[in-house]
């Protein structure tokens, strides 16, 4: 009976140390969207897998095991799976232990058609909810009605508050930062917007701040955005 309890001491053992490798290997074989969305000297906010903003000084690491190495007003110094990144500001990245990057999330695309008039319009999301919008690579972000930001449930009268020029001239505007965007495939965190006031913007426009994060590729009537970061 004492060989044997031994032996099944010993097994259990194996076994144990069989399961904690496949947990292990599990776990160091996760992937993160990191996604910068505030920064101070030594210290960055950041949000991980569209989740709640958290701020962590340099060397400090979160519960995701995410460690800032290094931050100041320009970009974050992060390590996380033992690979070391420099994020700016509304900057995103996937990381996972396998390589730099994510293949699949880095190659998330999108294919838009264009219509009659030469536009390019699709539906996406914004914050979770549904919206229908149009290319412009003329806004420096994007660009949405306010009566379509209430619609959304956006608190943009938060936001930084001024004035912009739009074809019906002067208009009351204030600037945002959207949790998520999806367009396609293409999900990004952190996305500079404006909101305008007023009935002088009839459709939300997918302006550059989401479009400068992808590569932009035209075939004909075909527009391709990949996913960049």
């Amino acid at each position: 009976m004492q060989k044997f309890s031994m032996r099944s001491a010993y097994s259990n053992a194996i076994l144990t140390a069989a399961l904690l490798s496949v947990l292990l290997n599990a776990h160091t074989a996760a992937a993160a969207d990191i996604s910068i969305v505030g920064l101070f000297s030594d210290k960055a906010v950041i949000v991980v897998d569209g989740g709640k903003p958290r701020m962590l000084s340099a060397g400090q690491t979160s519960p995701e095991g995410i460690k800032l190495l290094s931050a100041d007003s320009r970009a974050a110094v992060i390590q996380f799976q033992g690979q070391r990144r420099t994020l700016p500001l509304g900057s995103g990245s996937r990381i996972s232990s396998t390589g730099p990057a994510n293949e699949s999330a880095s190659a998330a695309s999108v294919t838009l058609t264009a219509d009659t008039q030469g536009h390019y319009q699709t539906l996406g999301q914004i914050n979770g909810g549904t919206v229908q919008f149009l290319v412009d690579t003329g806004a420096t972000s994007i660009a949405i009605p306010s009566a379509e930001a209430r619609r959304l449930g956006i608190n943009y009268l938060n936001g930084q508050r001024g004035y912009t020029q739009t074809a019906n001239g002067r208009a009351e505007a204030y600037k945002i930062k959207l949790d998520t965007v999806t367009v396609g495939d293409i999900t990004l965190h952190a996305v500079d917007a404006v909101v305008l006031e007023g009935e002088g913007l009839k459709v939300t426009l997918l302006g550059m701040s989401f479009l400068n994060r992808t590569d932009m590729r035209r075939d004909g009537q075909a527009l391709t955005l990949i996913r960049r970061f």
